[in-house]
């Protein structure tokens, strides 16, 4: 119950927490896309990738083993990409804002929807908060879910958790003030 308690105090404060939004300039770039192969299906704005996905929009870089791209008729992006057994997925993305504050994650499967702005990693899901290369905040849990409209965190365990096998979620975050003072 102590630990579930924990839990619950460590996904507060992450609800708290003061983060600037993803970089706003990169709506407006072009997608560069590198794989081992592209299919692309330019009607229905279709693209899948296979083999060392490399993709890069503005700051936001995105990497992995297979992937899904669909653009919906606003021009919005649905990413979703996954690794391999060996390798993860991972996205890096440019905050707005400081200079090089950076949004550094990987896991499984990497999901971004540019419409909603929500990034989802799945599978030992790692995320972290970056300022001038150093970890400002970092996030490990089954799922992690960051809003970045409302600047909200949420870590996931998976549906087969038990009680006995907490902590589940893990999370390091620094004191707003310092981080923000050291500009």
């Amino acid at each position: 119950m102590i630990r579930l308690s924990t839990i619950w105090t460590v996904f507060c404060l992450l609800l708290c927490a003061n983060i600037a939004h993803a970089e706003k300039a990169d709506q407006d770039k072009p997608i560069i896309l590198e794989a081992e192969s592209v299919s692309v299906n330019d009607v229905q704005q279709i693209y899948d990738l296979k083999g060392q996905i490399l993709l890069i929009k503005g700051s936001m870089v995105v990497t992995g083993d297979d992937g899904h791209i669909q653009v919906d008729p606003e021009g919005y992006e649905f990413v979703d990409v996954k690794g391999t057994t060996d390798t993860a997925a991972s996205f890096r993305q440019r905050r707005e804002g400081l200079a090089d504050e950076f949004m550094q994650g990987h896991g499984t499967q990497v999901s971004y929807n540019a419409k909603t702005e929500l990034l989802t990693i799945t599978g030992d899901a790692k995320l972290k908060r970056l300022l001038n290369m150093q970890m400002l905040d970092q996030l490990q849990g089954w799922k992690i879910e960051y809003d970045d409209i409302t600047e909200r965190y949420r870590v996931t365990p998976p549906s087969s958790a038990k009680p006995e096998d907490l902590p589940l979620a893990r999370a390091i975050l620094s004191p707003r003030r310092k981080a923000t003072l050291e500009k």
